[in-house]
């Protein structure tokens, strides 16, 4: 078999590499119980991502999650970040060919439009020479975040592991890795049925008692700690006050089996806007990982996934 030619692009265009470049990028979860708009967590379940720079035009492929649904245009949600990553590095393609292995399930509160977004900035800061070097992984976040609104899901996206993000008082994105036990796993229930995150944020009021607010301070500190390694502390710390309750009319099946797993001591909550069930599991885990899994209801998704501690990368 004759070798594969390059792609026709010009010569001019130097600052671009040649030749696709995949790049690869963890699901995550957001608020965490307690710690809305927050905390996050990069989750062991990949979407990849493929670009190639071409003499002209716009091909879009995509695979898996939401295939059916997403735009094939300038609309797709990753060539949108692309396009804002090229803008800041200064550079500008003729053309472009992207491919999506879509994993991560779309609208279901495990972080696709954050891993779209942060695989898109990624994969073009890969194609451009010295992207790395010009946009590092804290400009990557501030970037996601200007886009998808919220750090609590792009920052664990850029950086793996657990993250406490959020903005400071002049807009500017912050994002602290935290420590997380190295036995620490979760099991995500994952029904048929999306629910947008517009919607579940509608359902939210416009304020909260303050004793709710205090208490929910209160256990998303403790999280913090039980996250680092005091299992025994899990149950106590994903305990919410804040948000998941008004939630209920677009989830109710999420909130029943959350409140359902809890009783039984295990540390339940609703990933992000929802309606996805996470549960810690591991070592020092109350109820094992396989008796979580078991409860998955009829016609739900279970996964078994390990805690992803890289974030995002190019393969």
């Amino acid at each position: 078999m004759p070798p594969r030619p390059p792609p026709a692009w010009p010569d001019a265009v130097g600052d671009v590499v040649r030749g696709p470049v995949r790049v690869s990028v963890p699901a995550t979860s957001a608020n965490l119980g307690p710690g809305f708009d927050s905390l996050g967590l990069a989750l062991d379940l990949r979407d990849e991502l493929e670009g190639e720079v071409l003499a002209q035009g716009l091909e879009v492929e995509v695979h898996g999650a939401g295939a059916e649904q997403v735009p094939r245009d300038e609309r797709h949600l990753v060539v949108r970040a692309m396009r804002v990553a090229f803008e800041v590095l200064g550079v500008e393609p003729p053309g472009l060919r992207l491919t999506c292995h879509n994993v991560v399930p779309h609208a279901r509160g495990l972080g696709s439009s954050s891993a779209a977004i942060v695989g898109g900035l990624a994969l073009a800061r890969a194609l451009v020479t010295d992207g790395a070097e010009r946009l590092d992984d804290q400009a990557l976040v501030a970037l996601a975040t200007r886009m998808e609104g919220h750090p609590d899901n792009v920052a664990p996206a850029v950086l793996g592991g657990f993250v406490i993000s959020g903005t400071d008082d002049d807009g500017r994105a912050y994002a602290v890795p935290s420590a997380v036990a190295p036995d620490l796993e979760t099991v995500v229930l994952v029904p048929a049925d999306p629910v947008s995150t517009e919607m579940a944020r509608g359902l939210l009021p416009a304020t909260v008692p303050h004793a709710e607010a205090a208490a929910d301070a209160g256990r998303a500190a403790l999280l913090v700690a039980a996250l680092a390694g005091r299992p025994d502390q899990l149950l106590r710390g994903t305990r919410d006050y804040l948000h998941q309750h008004y939630r209920r009319p677009a989830m109710p099946a999420s909130l029943d089996l959350v409140e359902a797993l809890r009783s039984d001591g295990v540390p339940a909550l609703v990933s992000g806007a929802g309606p996805t069930v996470l549960a810690f599991v591991g070592v020092g885990a109350a109820v094992p990982a396989e008796a979580v899994l078991a409860r998955c209801p009829q016609g739900w998704t279970a996964h078994h996934l390990a805690v992803d501690r890289r974030g995002v990368l190019v393969v």
